[in-house]
C-alpha cells in the first residue's frame, strides 16, 4: 500500500510539473493577472421580451473590463472577436504565450473585451436569436491554421506563422479548437444585437477605441453609425468583406449597404440599399487580387464614418490578402480617412487570418499600437 502511495506522488509531481511546463511558456510573463490593478465585468444592453410571465431578457453582451497599474492612454481599447471566437482570442495564445489583452495594459491601456450577444458568456435564446452555425475541424484547418498546404487562395503557401502543424492531433490546434463555439447563423441578427448593445456599452464607458477581427469589422462600422462622436478610432483587422458580395463561386451576394447588411447612413441619403449605383473593376489592381465592386460615378459618403479614422490590416496569406484592398478601396470612396496596410509591406511576413494568436503576434499588436500612438489625440 506505501508502495502504491508512493507511485501515486510521483505521477502527481509529474503530472503537476507538466502542467507547469505547458503553462509557462518562454516569454509568457506573469500573465494577465501580474499587469492588471483591477478586473471586473458587466453586461451592456439586453432588453426584457416575451408576454407578461414568460419574459426574459435578451440581446445582453458580456463586457470585461481590465485595468492597468498605471493608467497611460486617453481611451480605452475595446476587443471585439469574430465568427466562431470569444474574448479567449485576446486572453493568451493556444500555445500559452502573451495575448493581445495583456500587451495593450502593458502599453497603458485600459482593455475591455466582449462575448457578443448570444455567445459565449453572452446569453443565446434560440426562438428569439435563431439558428447557430459552427466551424468544422476542415473549416479552421483550411481558413485558419493550416493553410499554407490546405487553403486554395494565391496567397496561401505563404502561411507560415501558425505555432505548430495546425492540424487535428497537434497540441496547439487542439487547444485552440477547443476554444471555438456555436455563433449566430444569420449576419442581420448579429449586426443588430451588437450595434445595440455596442453603444450601450459606449455609453457606459465613454469614448473608445474600437479593435475589431473578421466578422467583427462589420460590427465596429455598425456600432460607428450608432455612437460616431464615442468612436474615436477604429483598427479593423481583415473584416468581412468584400463589398456587396462573398469571394466564393457565383460571387453570392452580401453586405447590401456595402460594408454592412444594415442601413448606414449615406450623403446624399438612400432610402434603400438599391440606390447605391455600383459596378465592378475590369480589371483587378495586381496578380492574386480580385476585382472590387465600388460606387459609380459621383460616390456617395458613409456620414458616421467619415470623421473616425481607420486602419485596415490584412496579413501576407490570409484568405482575405486576395479582397481586403476592395474593402479599403470602397470606404476611401465613401469619404472614410482610413489607412490601408498590408502588414508584410511592413516586414511582418508568414501571418495567416488569426495574426493575434500566431507565432509574431506581438510584432503585429506593436504595429497596431504604434499606428494608435501616431494617430489618437487626447
Amino acid at each position: 500500500m506505501l508502495k502504491a502511495a508512493s507511485v501515486a506522488l510521483c505521477l502527481l509531481v509529474a503530472t503537476a510539473s507538466s502542467v507547469v511546463a505547458q503553462t509557462q511558456q518562454p516569454g509568457a510573463g506573469g500573465g494577465i493577472a501580474s499587469t492588471v490593478a483591477n478586473r471586473s465585468f458587466f453586461y451592456a444592453g439586453g432588453q426584457y421580451v416575451g408576454e407578461p410571465g414568460k419574459q426574459v431578457m435578451a440581446g445582453q453582451m458580456y463586457v470585461e473590463r481590465l485595468a492597468p497599474r498605471e493608467v497611460r492612454q486617453p481611451f480605452p481599447i475595446v476587443l471585439i472577436h469574430g465568427a466562431a471566437q470569444t474574448a479567449t482570442n485576446w486572453m493568451q495564445t493556444p500555445d500559452g504565450r502573451k495575448g493581445w489583452a495583456e500587451y495593450f495594459i502593458e502599453q497603458g491601456y485600459v482593455v475591455y473585451m466582449v462575448d457578443q450577444p448570444a455567445r459565449g458568456r453572452s446569453v443565446w435564446h434560440p426562438d428569439i436569436n435563431g439558428k447557430l452555425r459552427m466551424f468544422t475541424v476542415e473549416q479552421i484547418e483550411t481558413l485558419f491554421t493550416a493553410s499554407q498546404t490546405l487553403g486554395k487562395w494565391p496567397q496561401a503557401k505563404l502561411h507560415t506563422q501558425w505555432p505548430g502543424t495546425g492540424k487535428k492531433g497537434d497540441p496547439v490546434f487542439d487547444a485552440f479548437y477547443a476554444t471555438q463555439v456555436e455563433s449566430l447563423l444569420s449576419d442581420v441578427e448579429t449586426q443588430t444585437l451588437v450595434k445595440a448593445a455596442g453603444g450601450a456599452m459606449l455609453d457606459r464607458i465613454g469614448p473608445a477605441i474600437l479593435l475589431t477581427h473578421s466578422q467583427a469589422g462589420l460590427l465596429g462600422w455598425v456600432i460607428a453609425e450608432a455612437r460616431p462622436n464615442l468612436v474615436k478610432a477604429i483598427v479593423a483587422l481583415e473584416p468581412s468583406g468584400p463589398p456587396f458580395h462573398n469571394n466564393a463561386p457565383n460571387d453570392p451576394k452580401a453586405r447590401a449597404y456595402g460594408i454592412s447588411d444594415l442601413p448606414l447612413a449615406y450623403d446624399p441619403p438612400i432610402a434603400s440599399a438599391d440606390e447605391l449605383v455600383v459596378e465592378r473593376q475590369a480589371a483587378p489592381d495586381g496578380e492574386g487580387l480580385i476585382t472590387c465592386t465600388l460606387q459609380k460615378g459621383t460616390p456617395r459618403k458613409l456620414v458616421a464614418l467619415s470623421k473616425i479614422p481607420v486602419l485596415l490590416a490584412v496579413s501576407e496569406s490570409s484568405y482575405h490578402a486576395p479582397y481586403d484592398h476592395c474593402t479599403a478601396a470602397y470606404m476611401k470612396q465613401a469619404g472614410v480617412p482610413l489607412e490601408f496596410v498590408r502588414l508584410k509591406d511592413h516586414g511582418i511576413k508568414g501571418n495567416g487570418h488569426m495574426m493575434m494568436i500566431e507565432k509574431n503576434n506581438l510584432e503585429v499588436a506593436g504595429f497596431m499600437a504604434g499606428w494608435l500612438g501616431k494617430t489618437i489625440k487626447p
